[in-house]
């Protein structure tokens, strides 16, 4: 495997990082690579906030996976930060070699960095072998996770 680089993404990277997002069976139903306007703005928006931290990989290959962290103030656990990881993605090519768990290792690492008292995240009922993959890293499945969409 190459050296991989993991560093806060910038505005020339996201046609890469939706193009990973959308590179699934979920992720190609709710995503379009038609026009990347809408995500410029997010981007920008998630740029700007101190509380968002949008990471890329990449090595000599260029942008080969990305995750999103967000740091939450709490109240609960003697007012805790807690980091929240989204959208943990590695390009399709580099899938199965480890990559996954140096990128999530990195945030784990963010997170103790930041002071943060648990690093917590959800994963879609039907990605099986992403929920194992989280168990390896330490992971437990303590809660059931509910979303509505608006």
């Amino acid at each position: 495997m190459n050296e991989i680089h993991i560093r806060r993404a910038r505005a020339g990277d996201v046609e890469h990082i939706v193009t990973l997002i959308a590179d699934d069976r979920l992720g190609s139903a709710r995503e379009s690579l038609d026009d990347f306007e809408p995500y410029r703005r997010a981007f920008a928006e998630i740029d700007a906030d101190p509380r968002q931290l949008l990471a890329v990989a990449e090595d000599a290959g260029g942008i080969v996976g990305t995750l999103q962290l967000t740091f939450i103030p709490g109240l609960s656990r003697r007012g805790a930060t807690r980091a929240l990881v989204e959208a943990v993605r590695v390009r399709a090519d580099r899938r199965g070699a480890g990559l996954g768990g140096e990128l999530m290792r990195w945030a784990i690492d963010e997170a103790r960095r930041r002071g943060c008292a648990l690093v917590q995240l959800t994963s879609d009922g039907t990605r099986t072998d992403a929920h194992r993959f989280y168990e390896r890293l330490g992971f437990t499945a303590s809660h059931k996770g509910f979303k509505l969409t608006l």
